[in-house]
């Protein structure tokens, strides 16, 4: 069942595929042109193009499934279905509840959102540490990503603190209380199914997205004669902006440095980092798709890296793996 449950799926990703040591000396060129690519349209962020908040990353432009290009099995394309419908009904039943709460009250939406959106990422690195406690995985780059983005989201958490977002109890209260719920589902899900745990996750990444881009289109004259918050300047602008660039796996390392001169500076770019988190989930998706931005430029220092890497999906296929392990490895 986890083997069924943990396959690759999709053709299309915003990282490219790891990179194999034949091709280890073209992906610096090929990040170098990215990087002035990115750097050109940097004020225009399409989270859309990456994924549809709505419709499965199995639909794609041309009628066909991605899972179709790559000979999928009718059985896991249903499996695929099955997880994505449960992840949308998931998702819109927690919309529908903030939108009830929340209609007129923003920065207190935006504090139960940014409580629960940096939750996976805990629960992904506790999954992982694990298995590397057992032996079953030694993947560093997706501990480091996944961690970046968790600083992101903590700092998204304490810009809407200091707007007063927490200021009533029972907004505190029902965060909380959601993100407990939400860390004990997605280590379960992310333990039996890897794929479905960053699915739901892009989809609560592509709400936040959807919700900071209407409050900016609605408020922006507004925001901009306001004047930023102290963290925000701090964390968008200070010195060491190696865990920014870290979340952002879609880009190069430094493409993007952000200005932050008023309050509509602070939500465009916390837009969009949603954005980026959506891309990253989407990559992450394909099993063993997700590369640290930093680690290309180590890959010409030391090209073994990967191959010495310990891998499993899914805690099923760990415990097989651990039983029968690969005699390659075993040396």
């Amino acid at each position: 069942m986890a083997a069924i449950l943990s396959s690759s799926l999709f053709a299309s990703s915003c990282l490219p595929k790891p990179v194999s040591h034949s091709r280890t000396h073209t992906a610096s060129s090929l990040l170098k042109a990215r990087a002035s690519l990115l750097q050109d349209n940097e004020e225009k962020v399409i989270v859309q193009d990456s994924f549809p908040s709505k419709s499965s990353p199995l639909h794609t432009t041309n009628g066909k499934s991605s899972v179709d290009s790559i000979g999928t099995s009718a059985f896991e394309k249903g499996i695929i279905k099955v997880e994505q419908s449960v992840n949308i009904f998931l998702t819109d039943s927690v919309i529908k509840i903030l939108d009830t709460l929340y209609h007129d009250r923003h920065y207190a939406r935006f504090y139960v959102l940014e409580t629960i959106a940096r939750v996976p990422y805990f629960a992904f690195m506790s999954v992982l540490h694990m298995y590397e406690s057992f032996g079953w995985w030694r993947r560093a780059d997706y501990l480091k990503v996944h961690f970046a983005e968790s600083w992101n989201e903590m700092h998204h958490l304490l810009i809407m603190e200091e707007l007063g977002g927490n200021a009533w109890w029972f907004d505190r209260f029902l965060a909380q209380h959601i993100a407990i719920f939400y860390y004990i589902m997605t280590v379960l899900m992310y333990a039996i199914s890897p794929r479905m745990a960053y699915h739901f996750s892009e989809c609560v990444e592509s709400h936040a997205f959807e919700t900071y881009d209407k409050f900016i289109k609605v408020q922006g004259e507004e925001l901009k004669k306001m004047p930023p918050p102290e963290i925000a300047v701090k964390y968008y602008t200070g010195d060491d902006l190696y865990l920014f660039d870290e979340f952002q796996t879609s880009r190069v390392p430094n493409s993007r440095r952000p200005k932050i001169d008023n309050l509509y500076d602070v939500f465009l770019n916390i837009r969009d980092d949603e954005a980026e988190h959506c891309k990253t989930m989407k990559a992450c998706q394909i099993h063993g798709n997700l590369r640290s931005p930093h680690s290309y430029a180590e890959d010409d220092d030391d090209v073994s890296a990967c191959a010495l890497e310990v891998d499993c999906e899914g805690i099923v296929d760990c415990l097989k793996k651990s039983v029968n392990p690969d005699p390659a490895k075993v040396k």
